[in-house]
């Protein structure tokens, strides 16, 4: 690890071991809120966005969002952090988003999002090399009781899968899992609007030359896909992402991650409530088993024993 990326790690605190329970709890719903409003992407994608045009979407959401919240952080990278927030942006904002859409254009808001409750699992096994954690039980069974609970949600549903869809989503998965890992391990060496923004920029720079190249632009759009965008550039992502990357700054990676567990519970119930969709049983019973885990998850482990001396 560099100088630099020591000096940004050093320079946070870490709340988990000195502030209160009370604060730690209050910061982890505050970093939940970008989970939850992220569970609106699918029903705002299907329904108010122009259709199949993932790229220009995920263009649209990021770079304005980049650009606007840059301006109000006042900071460019230095040195080493070029390349850094250039690999985080890719990673958490450029190809995630591309991903993402792809997933959500292909495949139903539910089944889409389930794709996404592996990543409390990459994150756990990415940490082992990057981040110096040990894999607990704990984690992978509340990992898998989580994936379980979200996978009832769609089981119980009248869910199409398609081929490339999946893979889209699994992909979107680990890239923004690895993202998170790598956000933890390089610390943010400025505050958390500037550092939102070089991630916001750098993604939706990669993405422009892609849109333009494949999908090109519309030659118009209504006012409801305007409102569309909107909200996906401003509270689903500018508010959204600044604070994720600020929960994954003062929280540990593996807590941060179930939260994201949150996005296909609100992404079934949006659902069931705008679009029609079924939410009976099978899909309640998903929804206890996966806030079950997330709620479990943010409890800390307990700490082992010391070794008894001969």
């Amino acid at each position: 690890m560099t100088a630099t990326a020591t000096t940004a790690r050093t320079a946070i605190p870490e709340p988990v071991r000195t502030g209160s329970r009370q604060w730690v709890w209050g910061l982890t719903a505050v970093t939940a809120v970008a989970p939850a409003t992220w569970g609106t992407t699918y029903v705002v994608t299907t329904e108010w966005l122009p259709p199949d045009r993932p790229l220009l979407a995920a263009t649209v959401r990021a770079l304005p969002a980049g650009l606007l919240l840059l301006a109000a952080g006042h900071r460019l990278p230095t040195g080493a952090w070029w390349w850094k927030a250039a690999v985080l942006g890719t990673l958490n904002i450029g190809a995630f988003f591309a991903l993402l859409f792809a997933a959500a254009y292909r495949l139903p808001g539910g089944v889409a999002a389930v794709l996404g409750a592996a990543q409390p699992l990459v994150v756990a096994l990415l940490a082992v090399p990057l981040l110096g954690d040990r894999l607990r039980p704990r984690t992978v069974l509340l990992g898998l009781t989580g994936v379980a609970g979200v996978a009832l949600i769609v089981l119980g549903s009248a869910a199409r899968l398609d081929a490339v869809g999946v893979a889209a989503g699994l992909a979107g998965t680990a890239s923004m899992a690895a993202g998170v890992v790598l956000t933890k391990r390089w610390g943010r060496p400025v505050p958390v609007l500037a550092f939102t923004g070089w991630q916001l920029t750098a993604g939706g720079l990669l993405l422009l030359p892609l849109t333009l190249a494949a999908e090109g632009l519309p030659t118009g759009i209504t006012a409801g896909q305007a409102g569309g965008f909107a909200y996906l550039a401003t509270v689903n992502t500018a508010l959204a992402y600044a604070l994720w990357l600020r929960g994954i700054g003062l929280l540990p990676a593996g807590r941060v991650s179930f939260l994201g567990l949150l996005s296909p519970v609100v992404a079934a119930v949006v659902g069931w409530l705008l679009l029609g969709q079924t939410l009976g049983p099978a899909q309640l019973v998903g929804t206890a088993l996966a806030l079950g885990a997330l709620v479990l998850a943010q409890r800390p482990p307990r700490p082992r024993p010391p070794a008894r001396t001969p």
